[in-house]
């Protein structure tokens, strides 16, 4: 998809009942580890470049979106499923236990930080993400007991206990 390409995307806008067209124009794919983002300023639906493959992003309808694709914060949790998911799967293989699959299954909420006994904030709210791992595969109880502590390094889960520093800037804006 390396060549100039403008690919409508329908979108409903809840606000006029119409619908209108959404336009990406990328021009070519995004260098490695960088994320191109770009949506209508009419609504919630984004479009996602990531190096050669492109997702969508959206609210819910009931939250004003036209539910177009996951919202950002199951994008978050699905970027922690996966890399949780491969990670343990690389690690099997690498020991060669039989595991055969593994289902990550992953909530977002926000906590009272006074009802998190093993949490530093005890003031306001906390993010919350819960995160059930099912391993399938005749392992014992010493492997998933591994398999669990593994689960705790992968590098999106390691970023998102660790301190962050996100730079913002505005772009420049091109001459017209």
């Amino acid at each position: 998809m390396g060549a100039a390409s403008a690919t409508p995307h329908p979108a409903a806008d809840p606000g006029e009942g119409t619908i209108r067209q959404v336009v990406s124009s990328v021009s070519s794919d995004p260098p490695p580890g960088t994320v191109l983002v770009t949506g209508d300023a009419g609504g919630f639906a984004q479009h996602i470049a990531a190096g050669r493959h492109r997702l969508a992003a959206d609210e819910p309808s009931k939250a004003g979106g036209t539910d177009t694709g996951p919202s950002p914060y199951e994008l978050l949790l699905s970027a922690l499923g996966a890399c949780t998911s491969m990670t343990l799967s690389l690690y099997a293989r690498r020991k060669d236990w039989p595991l055969s699959a593994v289902r990550v299954t992953l909530r977002h909420s926000r906590i009272h930080a006074a009802d998190c006994e093993s949490c530093e904030t005890k003031v306001g709210f906390l993010t919350r993400i819960d995160c059930e791992i099912e391993l399938v595969g005749d392992l014992d109880d010493a492997q998933r007991a591994r398999l669990l502590e593994i689960a705790e390094k992968c590098p999106v889960h390691r970023t998102l206990t660790s301190e962050i520093s996100i730079a913002t800037r505005l772009a420049e804006t091109p001459a017209e």
